[in-house]
């Protein structure tokens, strides 16, 4: 087998696994097209939060999943693989104000990603606090907040499902969402919805 035949092997291994992972009912999942330009090969998925209890159907956070593969070792990477991902959740005005936002925000993607038993390495990112006022047609009403993570690490186990988990817990409890134990595989999700 050439190396380059073994490189997509890994690759297809490697998004298999995703498929496996165990994710809360709460969280949305689907295949996206995947940046073309950032490395040899992508995978792309993006993430909705909803509240699945009441008639509140409206996101209460989303988020971008993206596994990167450069069969060329990229050296800042560590490694063939690269995770990269992005999370968003609108927050109360009061926790916007919080100076330790954003060193919680990166507190909890390092804790699910060990939580998850996720191998990793070369973790890097960035946690921004955003607040907002209205002006004009929208003066008057509330202020708004919302807490953003840009983060990317290297996976350092072919078995991506703790990865992904981690991510997607990330997404619940930037959302506020209450621990919680039910989770379903993203290819039962799939089933349900096909």
């Amino acid at each position: 087998m050439t190396c380059e035949r073994l490189h997509r092997c890994a690759f297809r291994v490697q998004r298999g696994a995703i498929s496996e992972a165990a994710i809360r009912s709460e969280v949305t999942v689907r295949e996206i097209p995947s940046p073309g330009s950032i490395a040899a090969n992508s995978y792309a998925l993006a993430a909705d939060v909803l509240s699945i209890s009441g008639d509140d159907q409206s996101p209460h956070g989303i988020g971008r999943f993206i596994l990167l593969y450069d069969p060329a070792q990229v050296e800042s990477w560590g490694g063939v693989f690269r995770v990269v991902c992005f999370a968003q959740a609108p927050l109360e005005q009061e926790i916007g104000l919080d100076p330790f936002l954003a060193d919680v925000t990166w507190s909890w993607l390092i804790d699910a990603l060990n939580g998850r038993g996720a191998n990793y390495s070369n973790p890097s990112g960035t946690a921004t606090r955003i607040l907002s006022t209205g002006f004009g047609e929208l003066a008057g009403g509330p202020d708004g907040a919302q807490i953003e993570l840009r983060a990317s690490w290297t996976p350092d186990s072919f078995d991506l499902s703790g990865q992904i988990e981690a991510w997607a817990d990330l997404l619940c409890m930037l959302s506020g969402l209450p621990p919680s134990s039910e989770a379903v595989s993203l290819d039962a999700k799939r089933r349900e919805r096909g």
